[in-house]
């Protein structure tokens, strides 16, 4: 009898043990923590997907929402002729996008090359850049009578101004002064040009333009 029970002492024992080396079971049962099965991994997958649906549309939601930037760049108040920009000649407009080259600010006194229509920005190759005005000059646009006349100027070339009134011989306008451009002319309403001349000179232009015909003298190239 005593031999009998150690051994099923020792049997219960060996019992215990291997119970506890048991691996736990399937989720669900009490006091036995398990894996997800595969039904839990799938829904675990699926909040995942949802949380990462929830965050992209709110970060579309911002994007669209939030507030973007139009550049704003310098367009043409009114028909503009070539010559010097004035105050009031040109305003600030938002476009996006912008145009190649467009012209942000720093306009106001620069020379207009060629014309431009009401609302048109205004864009780099518009202005002129290759002959600067001397110091104590301003850009001056003439109209000569005759238009073959600008064919024989260019760029740098030193003339004079004359100025003839019906009935009455021409007179020396200004002298000495430099030709800044020669805007492409589109009319036959004689050549226009821009001059580099002292402001007093430039008003004397401005009141022989309103009723007298201008032609020019030239100077030659000194050697």
């Amino acid at each position: 009898m005593t031999g009998n029970g150690t051994d099923a002492a020792a049997a219960g024992v060996g019992w215990t043990r291997l119970a506890r080396r048991q691996p736990p079971g399937p989720p669900g049962q009490a006091g036995r923590p398990g894996r997800l099965g595969p039904l839990g991994r799938l829904g675990r997958r699926r909040r995942l997907v949802a949380a990462a649906v929830a965050g992209f549309g709110v970060l579309s939601a911002y994007i669209a929402l939030r507030p973007t930037h139009t550049p704003s760049v310098l367009v043409a108040t009114h028909d503009l002729s070539p010559g010097v920009l004035k105050p009031g000649d040109l305003r600030p407009a938002a476009l996006n996008p912008p145009p190649s080259g467009a012209v942000r600010s720093g306009a106001i006194g620069r020379v207009l090359a060629g014309a431009m229509r009401r609302g048109e920005p205004l864009t780099d190759v518009r202005l002129l850049h290759s002959l600067p005005l001397p110091p104590g000059t301003v850009a001056t646009p003439v109209r000569l009578a005759d238009p073959d006349t600008a064919q024989l100027i260019a760029p740098g070339s030193t003339i004079g101004v004359l100025a003839a009134w019906e009935g009455q011989p021409a007179q020396l306008i200004a002298d000495d002064v430099t030709v800044v451009t020669i805007p492409k002319a589109d009319d036959d309403h004689g050549a226009l040009i821009v001059l580099a001349t002292t402001p007093s000179q430039a008003t004397q232009l401005a009141a022989a333009q309103a009723g007298g015909r201008l032609s020019i003298t030239i100077k030659p190239h000194p050697q």
